[in-house]
């Protein structure tokens, strides 16, 4: 099996993008998922989670590839111990926009998390609206300003990438597939992370050559202290210390299953069992 088994978090959330591939997720609310292939993972820790994911071998005779992306998106400090929540974007239901360009080549951007401002002008016929992520998460502030998108760019195409609305945004553009673009006039070579000017529209071009990707994260930064301790973020070092103790006295509600380490069988069909029992 090859995976990572039962462990703990508190004080942020992780968003987990699969971009090929299958996770089996289990975790201490009694939530249990397969997902892939485009589909999202949204999980706030907040006070305590445990949970395993897991990649299934499905294919005994041939390779088993699996491409991710997780995010670990911290929580202010008036959330970070709220309670856990489990949330799924199926790949299906994420809002991608699809933009032609004039001299040929296509752009698909997929919205994970953010609204797209600029709708016109990024070549949308409306406003583009996000799933809604967790409600204690930051990205569920208006004024937080987070957004988690992907670009998918064909090549010879080209996207205007509309300026972000929030004052303080910080922005980072991940350059992980292709080989070369023009971003904001210059010439980059992949793979490369790209620091923006957040209020600044920015004109991307891709090569001739391939099929470019990218990942955007943007956000207002909280702007209070960090302290990490592995799986935990909180703001003091006396918090991690009573983090450590909380984990060892309680185990952050307990494991309901039997293996440490989840597999859900053979069957490839993506799935969700909710804490209460609701299925997807």
């Amino acid at each position: 099996r090859r995976g990572v088994g039962q462990h703990p978090h508190r004080g942020f959330e992780t968003v987990t993008i699969v971009r090929k591939g299958l996770i089996d997720h289990s975790d201490s609310l009694g939530a249990t998922a397969r997902f892939g292939g485009g589909d999202v993972q949204w999980l706030t820790a907040g006070k305590g989670i445990v949970h395993s994911e897991m990649f299934p071998l499905l294919d005994a005779g041939a390779p088993n590839p699996l491409e991710l992306f997780q995010i670990w998106l911290n929580l202010p400090a008036a959330s970070k111990m709220a309670e856990p929540h489990f949330t799924m974007f199926w790949s299906e239901a994420i809002p991608r926009l699809v933009v032609e360009s004039p001299r040929g080549g296509r752009t698909e951007i997929a919205v994970i998390a953010g609204q797209l401002d600029n709708a016109a002008e990024a070549g949308a016929p409306a406003p583009i609206d996000p799933l809604a992520p967790p409600p204690d998460s930051w990205a569920a502030r208006t004024e937080a300003d987070v957004a988690i998108w992907t670009l998918r760019m064909t090549p010879g195409a080209d996207w205007t990438l509309p300026a972000a609305s929030g004052a303080g945004t910080r922005r980072m553009l991940y350059f992980f597939k292709g080989a070369q673009a023009r971003i904001a006039g210059r010439e980059v070579q992949g793979p490369a992370a790209i620091e923006l000017h957040a209020g600044t529209a920015v004109e991307i071009v891709n090569g001739d050559a391939d099929t470019a990707e990218f990942l955007l994260l943007q956000g207002r930064p909280i702007a209070e202290p960090v302290v990490q301790y592995g799986p935990f973020v909180m703001n003091t070092q006396a918090e991690i210390s009573q983090t450590l103790a909380d984990y060892r006295r309680t185990q952050f509600g307990g494991w309901p299953w039997d293996d440490g380490a989840p597999v859900h069988g053979r069957d490839p069909a993506r799935f969700a069992r909710h804490p209460g029992g609701r299925e997807d």
